[in-house]
């Protein structure tokens, strides 16, 4: 399609140079109609002598022509007669239009936009008290271009309520409806720019940039606002700087060098540079004079598609370029109008048949364009070519291409046009075009726009890659942006194909937290998760203690829950311990069943008789009070814990108390005295006596119970990964005062027996006493060192280990001796050795030489 307007636009270029003829392009830049939309485009650059060495507020000329603004203004001529001659908007009305020049600047543009205010028909800004009925030149402004120019016009425009849409400002202060009402614009605003470009730093995993800003309105906006959306998602901003403006200092070189070494010496390898054109070209040119190491530069859009960055000499030496662009709709006839005007604008007999008196407007303002009548089309012909075919520049035709289509909408809404005729008679006021402005959907091609609450429309934006090709680099579409980012990650071209690292501190392993230093939470050391606690985020700052119920190994990204720990039933421990407990079981219940057989025998009967019997029975049930202590405990099984095993323990005990009493009492009393005692000892007596030790025993236990309880406790902490679940004891006093009985009967029998001497020719009860008390107070003694420092998984083991040595130590050193006399010499078993008299009976009998066979079986 560009072959033919080549082709055309280089034939007439040939015949400009020959002659040197002037170009009638300025008399196209009007047109009139029932409605006049005024245009503000850059067609041209000041020289910097007329703008900064004013002295006098004369006329200013702008002798440099912009292609770009040049190309704008077309876009908004053939939007005009496109509407013109279709019959979908506006049927029976023209539109009109009046272009003119801002030179991007403030002080040129003022003008114009005080002509578009003037009055109809005449060139002055009437003052009234009440300008409803006002009716300016011009019903509603198309432009300007920037957003430092939109700044000054938006609020001149704005007191007069006349709608202003640009193409292409996109500050986000131009979005307050309270400073700019009547302000619109067919791009987004920056703000909706820079979320995608943090989106995609974060998507790279750059959380450490350096921030630049031109020195003007736009740029310290833009920097402004980044700082927040990215402080806002954990990037940190390592240099932060302004980038001075070419004329407006008088020595840019020094602070522009100085930004650069500030950014060089912040380590980073990526740069957000939201900037205009002319600022970024000082920048990128005294960069590449110094050879300063290639960055990736992220761009704003101001300055993505310059050509006065394109064509910047050695320009890849900067880097990376990455960026965002609007994307509009192509529009393919437009190459096709460009050739036609520029033809027109070439041909002498097109301009000869022009009025060659210029129109009033150009009497008071002067020319519109008169750069424009004096260009080389050859030149021109060759940026389009290389314009249009990159796409660097349909979203800025399109954009001014919409910005026409949504003020005759507006217009054909207020004026009540149908599919044939408007109804209105009345001219409209702009006033009454910005009623329906507001919020108003309409058509530009096959894309429909709406202007939002701020007059801004939602766009898609393309992400644009710098690709390196002689003579200039080339835009490449690696993305697309919705409110999403998705990136072509094959598209993209990076140096030694690795995407660039741009982190203060390396990336924390799974598990590890940072701890920041210095300013910036980005520079951190890593530091690991202890045990219990783990890192929920990448972005933790510390480590979050897990649950009470959960656990977690070191460098841990989650907790897992915790399975509850006792001991078992099926623990080797225990295993071990039940076998113990079968041991002592079946010999208490094999000495239980010989007494019971020999129930009438003298041993059985000088060991108690009945009362032995009992003695073992009580020994056999504290030896299965054991059965209490493994298992998962209960409320039930720890109250009962204590007393089933010390009431059996006192029963046995008791038995045992009335043995050494009846042998002190043979031994040490008169026997008269021991007579009398005997006689007490045995019978309805002792069993009393048993009874009152049982009562109480079962009086401190039923005290243990009610004062100071043993309760189930889980105990999250003991162990690592397991919740404990155990007995709780009140207090070590708590569990002496069940001992309290039982300890006093072993002392009293040890007391009984410990001194008292042998009786010849009897059997020596009282060895046997002293040695069974004995291995009870080892084995409780030796209870509590190791009840307090073993674990507390392993506490009930120790009592039933206890336990299972104390039955072993009374049962083996007094009733299996006993059994053994029964078992292996039943010749022993007779009354004069088991049942004799009392001590002096027993010495008198030995000196008659009755007890002399006897004597050699004392023990």
């Amino acid at each position: 399609m560009l072959g033919p307007v080549l082709l055309s636009l280089s034939l007439v270029a040939s015949l400009d140079l020959r002659t040197r003829a002037s170009l009638c392009l300025s008399r196209q830049l009007r047109a009139q109609g029932d409605y006049v939309l005024g245009g503000l485009f850059p067609l041209g650059l000041a020289e910097e002598a007329n703008l900064y060495h004013r002295i006098r507020p004369n006329g200013m000329v702008c002798t440099r022509l912009s292609s770009l603004g040049l190309f704008l203004a077309m876009a908004m001529k053939m939007a005009v007669e496109e509407i013109n001659n279709g019959s979908t908007l506006l049927p029976g009305l023209r539109l009109g239009y009046d272009l003119y020049d801002t030179c991007s600047e403030p002080a040129v543009t003022i003008k114009p936009s005080l002509m578009f205010l003037a009055k109809a028909g005449s060139y002055h800004i009437a003052a009234y008290c009440n300008y409803t009925q006002y009716q300016p030149r011009v019903l509603a402004v198309i432009g300007p271009h920037t957003s430092e120019l939109a700044l000054i016009t938006g609020k001149f425009f704005s007191f007069f309520l006349m709608p202003q849409v640009s193409y292409s400002a996109s500050m986000d202060r131009l979005s307050d409806r309270e400073t700019f009402p009547s302000f619109f614009r067919t791009v987004p605003s920056d703000r909706t720019q820079l979320e995608a470009i943090v989106m995609l730093l974060q998507k790279f995993r750059w959380n450490w940039v350096a921030a630049l800003g031109s020195n003007d309105d736009y740029g310290r906006e833009g920097l402004s606002i980044f700082s927040g959306l990215a402080n806002a998602q954990g990037i940190c901003i390592a240099h932060e700087g302004l980038v001075p403006l070419v004329h407006a200092n008088k020595q840019p070189l020094d602070k522009v060098l100085e930004v650069l070494q500030q950014v060089n010496q912040s380590n980073v390898q990526v740069v957000v540079l939201f900037a205009s054109a002319r600022a970024v070209h000082s920048l990128f040119r005294y960069s590449i004079h110094h050879k300063l190491s290639p960055k990736v530069w992220v761009a704003s859009e101001a300055w993505l598609t310059s050509d006065l960055l394109l064509t910047l000499p050695n320009i890849a030496q900067v880097g990376t370029v990455l960026g965002f662009i609007q994307r509009g709709m192509l529009l393919p006839e437009f190459s096709q109008y460009v050739e036609a005007r520029l033809a027109l604008a070439a041909d002498p007999a097109f301009c000869a048949s022009l009025n060659a008196e210029p129109d009033q407007e150009e009497r008071v303002m002067g020319p519109r364009c008169p750069q424009c009548d004096h260009i080389t089309l050859r030149n021109l012909s060759a940026w389009l070519l290389q314009n249009l075919s990159a796409g660097q520049l349909h979203h800025q035709i399109f954009a001014t291409y919409a910005a026409v289509y949504s003020v005759a909408q507006a217009l054909h809404t207020t004026l009540q046009c149908n599919a044939s005729s408007c109804a209105a008679s009345e001219l409209v006021q702009p006033w009454q075009l910005l009623e329906n402005m507001y919020n108003l959907s309409f058509w530009a091609r096959d894309l429909q726009l709406q202007f939002n609450a701020n007059g801004n429309v939602e766009m898609e934006y393309d992400l644009k890659m710098w690709v390196w090709q002689r003579p200039t680099p080339r835009l490449r579409t690696v993305g697309t942006f919705n409110g999403s980012l998705w990136l072509q990650p094959s598209q993209m071209w990076w140096p030694s194909n690795e995407v660039p690292v741009s982190q203060c501190s390396r990336q924390c392993a799974e598990g590890q937290v940072r701890r920041v230093k210095g300013f910036h939470s980005c520079c951190y050391d890593c530091m690991d998760c202890k045990a219990g606690s783990y890192r929920q985020s990448p972005d933790d700052l510390t480590c979050t203690p897990c649950e009470q119920d959960q656990w977690s190994p070191e460098r841990s990204t989650r907790c897992f829950p915790r399975t509850l720990r006792f001991l078992a039933w099926g623990e080797p421990t225990v295993l071990l311990l039940l076998l113990l407990l079968g041991l002592v079981q079946g010999l208490t219940l094999a000495a239980l069943g010989l007494f019971l057989c020999h129930r009438e025998s003298p041993l059985v009967q000088a060991s108690g008789g009945p009362l032995a019997c009992f003695g073992l029975a009580c020994l056999s049930l504290f030896c299965l009070s054991v059965l209490l202590f493994p298992g998962q405990p209960g409320p039930a099984s720890c109250l009962a814990q204590q007393p089933l095993a010390h009431l059996p323990l006192t029963g046995c005990l008791s038995t045992l108390f009335l043995q050494a009493a009846e042998t002190f009492a043979e031994s040490e009393l008169p026997p008269s005295w021991a007579a009398w005692l005997r006689g007490h000892l045995r019978g309805p007596w002792a069993w009393l006596a048993v009874l009152l030790a049982v009562l109480g025993e079962a009086a401190l236990c039923a005290w243990y119970l009610a004062a100071s309880p043993p309760r189930v406790v889980t105990d999250w902490q003991v162990l690592p990964t397991e919740a404990l679940v155990h007995c709780q004891m009140h207090s070590w006093a708590s569990l002496g005062l069940v001992h309290i009985t039982n300890a006093t009967l072993a002392f009293l029998c040890f007391l009984g027996t410990f001194l008292v001497q042998s009786q010849p020719g009897c059997y020596n009860r009282a060895r046997g006493l002293t040695f069974a008390m004995l291995a009870y107070f080892i084995t409780w003694i030796s209870f509590v060192p190791l009840l307090a420092n073993v674990q507390v998984i392993y506490q009930p083991a120790v009592q039933m280990g206890t336990i299972l040595f104390c039955a072993l130590g009374i049962l083996a050193n007094f009733h299996l001796p006993k059994c053994y006399l029964l078992l292996c010499q039943p010749s022993l078993n007779t009354p004069e050795f088991f049942l004799g008299g009392g001590p002096r009976a027993t010495a008198d009998e030995g000196s008659s030489g009755g007890g002399g066979g006897a004597q050699e079986h004392n023990e």
